[in-house]
């Protein structure tokens, strides 16, 4: 179907991008600029800012959000945004993380990551495993109930749109090659799985490359700064679909948008999941672009992928 009405609407509104270089600190101003004031805010019980250990001296910033409070709803999700690896930020993406609370009445966990350029790989991606780390030893803290197994309130899910997607699938890998079992879920809203660019790669790469909010060509100079800072695309922690064994994953939702370069990836992903055994979902969104959830998750037709989430979260096996 054609893009949906409203956001066809509104990037016909969009201004053409600036010529020249990409400035980081200019466009994460722009991001901020346009967070809301807190009081006009998704409202939820608890919101509180933490910062966690981590391989940095300075730890990692997280954000705590809490909405229910029923027993039954115990569980942590951890959170992590998108945005390129160098945009996006604890406040940009905060009514993602308090809809994430509110649909599934989990405690959320937001990681602010260390992001590029100034942080080289695999500084971010070190700052999603520390909060996973942290997250699995706190549940208590955070309303997963001691004990508990899935099933009975003992959700750990991570969830990340774009290329928080990217480190959700990278970090889940990694931690089950360590051995560590406690992850139970996996979502993947619109996620960047495969850093090569090569339009002769995936089909959507051609079909969506113009007028549908993110371009094709813009995928390179916008990722870029994380690839210059020593982020190889063959390896499988950058491209976590060129992991070549996916067996014993964590079971997965993965959102896709019809209209967007990356749908295709996303979608053959899932698929190999499957292949690998693992318990999947994957839902294309009709009518949709890339940053759907992100940017248009106050549609009714979007919001749903808050809803899908919650009842994924509910009913996946671990």
């Amino acid at each position: 179907m054609a893009l949906h009405p409203k956001i066809a609407e509104i990037l016909a509104g969009f201004p053409a991008p600036e010529p020249g270089p990409l400035d980081p600190a200019a466009m994460r101003a722009g991001e901020e600029s346009q967070v809301p004031p807190e009081a006009s805010r998704i409202p939820v019980a608890e919101v509180r800012d933490a910062v966690v250990p981590g391989s940095d001296a300075d730890g990692v910033p997280v954000r705590i959000y809490r909405d229910a409070t029923d027993a039954e709803g115990s569980g942590v999700i951890v959170y992590v945004h998108g945005g390129a690896f160098f945009l996006g930020s604890l406040d940009t993406h905060d009514h993602v993380a308090r809809s994430l609370a509110v649909e599934t009445g989990l405690t959320v966990v937001s990681v602010g990551y260390r992001r590029a350029p100034e942080a080289a790989f695999p500084a971010g991606l070190d700052d999603v495993l520390a909060a996973v780390r942290w997250a699995a030893e706190h549940g208590d803290e955070l309303g997963q109930q001691p004990g508990r197994q899935h099933g009975q309130g003992g959700t750990l899910a991570l969830v990340g749109d774009s290329s928080g997607g990217t480190f959700v699938a990278a970090a889940v890998a990694l931690l089950h090659d360590e051995g560590f079992e406690r992850v139970t879920h996996q979502v993947l809203y619109y996620p960047s799985l495969d850093l090569d660019f090569d339009e002769s790669r995936y089909p959507s790469l051609v079909e969506n490359a113009v007028g549908f909010g993110m371009e094709t060509a813009g995928l390179a100079p916008f990722n870029a700064f994380y690839l210059d800072s020593g982020a190889d695309p063959a390896d499988p922690r950058v491209s976590p679909i060129k992991r070549d064994d996916l067996t014993g994953l964590p079971a997965a939702l993965i959102l896709t948008a019809e209209h967007d370069p990356l749908r295709d990836e996303g979608e053959r992903y899932g698929e190999r999941l499957r292949e690998a055994g693992v318990p999947v979902r994957v839902t294309r969104y009709e009518g949709a672009g890339h940053g759907f959830v992100q940017h248009f998750g106050w549609l009714p037709e979007y919001h749903r992928a808050y809803v899908e989430t919650a009842e994924f979260l509910r009913g996946a096996p671990a």
